[in-house]
């Protein structure tokens, strides 16, 4: 077996592919990547079993067959070269080897047929979604899946699909955003929870304006763009009721300039308790005031801000850091704080800055304030 490819075309594939692979294996096949080939192309897979992730990649060649190479060694060796063609020549039983400008190296390889196959997706829906807007989709979420084991369906991301819309949702009982697209729907109602993992992975990889075909059934979710095909298992279980915990009556309103209100925040929370994390913000007016301190160490932070309020004055309490990576995940000038009480949850949304047809709603938990 034989081919000729350009070494930072496949050292892009590969460094795609390689967080696919887990640092502790259960099977030591699973630490290299599957490379088959066929006409002048080359198929090259990793796998963790529970998401496999596949690319495409041209290729000089006359030969056919499959080998499995390691993928640590073959993505340090290919970090090292300028972009220049190599060649890849079986030798013998089990040896590879590779020949550059520079000079030929030689490592061991493994039969592709035990490398664990691919699951084919039986009888599944199809949804195509614009490659920028599942990314966006993806990074607007993922931030605020939560990381508990004994409550997986809360640490991936919910898939709501209809005829009306595409709904995103992620929370972690602290934090929750709800991300809506109103400008591409699906043919029929489907929901599934995806993994962090292969989000993670699409997340890398996504944004141009090519379409991406999501194939799904009960148990898998397949993503197909450009030349990658991921296949991953989906998260079993029923999603919360979110829409639940999503407070309707809020006759209190914060409008506040974002850039200034997440620079504050950012500043009072260095004084704020290592354990809570907490801020207090206090309204009233046209005045906004930021304030926390850590009793144990006698630190403490004041900060006002000018803010356009609607409603009775009022003091909350926040973890800053949920604040924070709210603030940081929109890019709109000017957020709307929507409250009701100072134990109810806070609504976040941007003012300004979405796209068309896009709904962005995030919400926080407050934190009880100690007086």
């Amino acid at each position: 077996m034989k081919f000729i490819v350009s070494s930072s075309q496949l050292l892009r594939q590969l460094q795609v592919l390689g967080g696919v692979i887990n640092s502790n294996n259960t099977l030591p096949i699973l630490d290299n990547f599957l490379f088959e080939i066929s006409e002048n192309q080359l198929k090259v897979s990793a796998s963790d079993l529970e998401t496999t992730m596949t690319a495409v990649v041209a290729i000089e060649s006359d030969s056919t067959g499959s080998i499995a190479i390691s993928a640590r060694l073959l993505l340090d060796t290919l970090k090292t070269f300028p972009d220049q063609p190599l060649t890849f020549k079986t030798e013998g039983d089990s040896i590879i080897e590779i020949s550059s400008d520079q000079g030929k190296y030689d490592m061991a390889y493994f039969g592709g047929d035990e490398f664990p196959k691919s699951v084919s997706l039986e009888s599944p829906s199809k949804t195509i979604v614009p490659s920028n807007v599942l990314a966006t989709a993806i990074s607007k979420t993922i931030f605020a899946a939560g990381n508990d084991d004994l409550r997986p369906v809360m640490s991936g991301v919910f898939f709501q699909f209809s005829t009306d819309n595409l709904t995103f949702v992620a929370t972690d009982a602290h934090k929750l955003v709800k991300y809506t697209r109103t400008d591409v729907t699906a043919d029929k109602t489907a929901e599934f929870i995806m993994p962090k993992k292969p989000l993670n992975l699409l997340k890398g990889v996504l944004g141009g304006q090519e379409d991406v075909v999501i194939e799904y059934n009960d148990a898998n979710a397949k993503f197909t763009f450009e030349n990658f095909v991921l296949i991953c298992r989906l998260i079993d279980g029923k999603y919360p009721n979110y829409e639940a915990v999503i407070p309707k009556e809020n006759p209190n309103k914060l409008t506040v300039d974002r850039a200034s209100f997440q620079n504050s925040v950012r500043r009072v929370s260095i004084f704020s308790s290592k354990t809570t994390h907490q801020i207090r913000l206090k309204m009233a007016g046209t005045e906004l005031n930021i304030s926390a301190e850590d009793l144990d160490f006698s630190n403490k932070a004041d900060e006002r801000l000018s803010c356009d309020y609607q409603g009775d004055d009022m003091q909350i309490g926040f973890n800053s850091r949920f604040l924070s990576e709210m603030l940081s995940n929109l890019t709109s000038s000017e957020v709307l704080i929507e409250m009701s009480l100072p134990n109810r949850a806070g609504i976040l949304t941007p003012i300004d800055g979405t796209d068309e047809g896009e709904k962005i709603t995030m919400l926080v938990m407050p934190v009880m304030l100690n007086n």
